[in-house]
């Protein structure tokens, strides 16, 4: 294993806990093989941590084990084990939800999602790619799923010098798939679905509504196969709008309406949110309550500035199709996008629709979805629950 001599600043901030080491901190060989294993040591030769490189990508180093040890088919399942077992504090008797989460497992690269009997692996970085048979055997070792995919399909992967791909690794996966989640059937695709086929992250989230939609109108802006429609008809709503730019999305959002029982209470839409929620203005409709739930605007740090238009433009709307005291489920999950921000944000387009905001709660990521104190990155999902005066 090739030895990477950090600077002391920087080998400072990995001993503090930071997984990361940038491009522009090292000095790597031209011809370093991305995804190779290295040993990181302070200026003075001392072990710091294992982890591997890629000196094609920004981040060039991740740390993966801050003992010396053998980077091997053991050392992953004993990772996905000890990150099964949290989740069992919080999720034991759930069908789906998260299993490993990258970095906040302590296995940068890498993401599972369990559905039922099905697992969804993701791997993002050139260092986990080279150890994707290791990694699948010891999956299939701690959950014994009935099949398992390959979602492979985020952009990352191409930035780190990998192909794009999605595919079937192990066992048979019917179509489509269907689970429980909080009380309700949902079904899903694992193969082309948004993320890996279901809004995990929002799952705890989708419990504000309780108390909030009791025989009110909703809309449910940006609502992919309606999580939040689901939800809001389940905690009593009157009636519910979806909308979606996704002809499969709202196919699929009235399947699953029929499938709990809430055709009659849930209605979808094909529209553009931006220009949908400008002709409800013109029209004069008004809701008890909105649900703003949108994909992320900003994916680079320079997107930014247009991202912040974006998310004032559908609050500023949202506000002024509320009844007064209806209420407001805003959502980014934007991590560019700091929490104060987008309170700034909230805060900004209340004024302009002349409106005041009381807040009820600011929720996070669901608890399968841990951050990481030492890396803010992982801390990136947003949820405001907010009553418009």
């Amino acid at each position: 294993m090739e030895k990477i001599s950090l600077r002391k600043e920087v080998a400072g901030r990995v001993i503090q806990g930071h997984p990361w080491v940038y491009r522009n901190e090292i000095e790597a060989p031209a011809a370093f093989p991305p995804g190779e294993l290295v040993e990181l040591t302070d200026a003075k030769g001392r072990f710091i941590a294992v982890g591997y490189c890629n000196p094609k990508s920004v981040i060039s180093i991740r740390v993966l084990s801050r003992v010396k040890e053998q980077i091997d088919g053991d050392f992953f399942r004993k990772r996905i084990e000890a990150a099964h077992a949290f989740r069992m504090k919080f999720f034991s008797g759930e069908e789906a939800y998260r299993v490993v989460y990258s970095e906040a497992d302590l296995l940068p690269g890498l993401i599972v999602d369990r559905y039922g009997d099905h697992v969804v692996v993701q791997i993002l970085t050139a260092g986990m790619d080279r150890q994707a048979d290791a990694i699948v055997k010891a999956i299939d070792a701690v959950l014994s799923p009935r099949s398992m995919i390959a979602r492979n399909d985020a952009s990352s992967r191409a930035i780190e010098g990998l192909p794009v791909e999605k595919k079937i690794l192990t066992g048979e996966m019917e179509t489509p798939v269907v689970i429980s989640k909080n009380g309700l059937e949902f079904e899903l695709d694992l193969l082309e679905g948004q993320k890996t086929g279901f809004f995990l992250d929002q799952s705890e989230n989708y419990r504000v509504l309780k108390g909030l939609v009791e025989g009110g109108e909703v809309l449910d802006a940006f609502c992919y196969t309606g999580g939040w429609s689901m939800h809001a008809a389940q905690f009593g709503a009157k009636e519910v709008t979806g909308i979606d730019q996704s002809e499969g999305a709202i196919e699929r959002a009235r399947r699953i309406a029929v499938r709990n029982h809430f055709e009659s209470r849930c209605r979808f839409e094909v529209a553009n949110v931006f220009d949908i929620l400008t002709a409800y203005e013109a029209e004069g409709r008004s809701y008890d309550c909105i649900i703003l739930d949108p994909p992320s605007f900003v994916k680079r740090r320079k997107e930014i500035e247009n991202a912040v238009r974006g998310y004032k433009e559908i609050n500023l709307r949202a506000m002024k199709l509320l009844r007064p005291g209806g209420f407001l489920v805003s959502c980014s999950c934007s991590y560019h996008l700091s929490p104060g921000r987008f309170r700034e944000i909230l805060i900004e387009a209340a004024g302009d629709a002349k409106r005041t905001l009381r807040l009820l709660s600011f929720q996070p990521q669901a608890k399968d979805h841990p951050v990481l104190m030492s890396l803010p990155e992982t801390e990136y999902l947003k949820c405001a629950v907010l009553q418009v005066l």
